[in-house]
């Protein structure tokens, strides 16, 4: 059974993917401002409440993995922000707080787990269609979408750099999913997947995906064009 690491479990995608492989039999760390009580009393997951934006709540990580994992397997980077704004009203504290949590924090926690990666892990980040060159983009999500495009390019070299230590960085932009941040950012819209099925489909890719990808951008999107 593997250690995976999995961030922004609250709620969403990442809280259904921790539940998932947990039962699967999988060791979950799960990391997320707040703890949901079905996390915090099943046996395969530890959690620990870590706010991203803050460099400092990461210590919480190391030390943890330092006296008790000693190893990670995966690390499923699925944390981020949405900010729906025209751009002429984004401010630079806007840009600042999104690429905080959907970059920032992504190298960071990486950076950290480097030392418990070992040849055969694989790091996933859960990007957007809206960071993928040539796709289709909404007006407002300037400071979203282009972190989205910053997090596949750290994704891309991060595999070219560790490649020959034998750990696989991959990304999969995901199209709409009903999620709790999808219904405060577009009131309405039904997305043609739910939370669950996403996070199914994640799993089995952190699992198996990185026998046969690295440095990939797999897109995931059954309606984005």
């Amino acid at each position: 059974m593997k250690k995976i690491i999995i961030t922004g479990t609250s709620r969403g995608i990442g809280y259904a993917l921790a539940l998932q492989l947990a039962e699967a039999g999988h060791e979950i760390l799960a990391l997320s401002r707040t703890v949901p009580s079905p996390l915090a009393q099943h046996p395969n997951i530890t959690c620990l409440s870590v706010d991203l934006a803050h460099a400092d709540d990461l210590q919480l990580v190391a030390q943890f993995l330092a006296t008790s994992w000693k190893s990670v397997d995966a690390i499923v980077h699925n944390a981020g922000t949405l900010l729906l704004k025209p751009f002429v009203e984004t401010t630079y504290e806007d840009f600042e707080r999104i690429y905080q949590v959907n970059v920032f924090a992504v190298a960071a926690l990486t950076k950290l787990c480097l030392p418990y990666l070992k040849n055969g892990s694989h790091v996933v980040s859960i990007s957007s269609m809206g960071g993928v060159q040539g796709s289709m983009k909404f007006a407002g999500l300037s400071a979203y979408s282009s972190s989205k495009g910053a997090l596949i390019t750290l994704t891309e070299l991060l595999a070219e750099e560790y490649k020959e230590q034998g750990i696989a960085f991959n990304v999969l932009a995901i199209g709409a999913v009903q999620t709790e941040m999808l219904a405060e950012a577009f009131p309405g819209y039904e997305a043609p997947l739910t939370a669950a099925q996403m996070a199914d489909y994640i799993a089995n890719f952190t699992l198996t995906g990185n026998q046969y990808y690295n440095g990939k951008i797999l897109q995931v999107s059954a309606s984005t064009p």
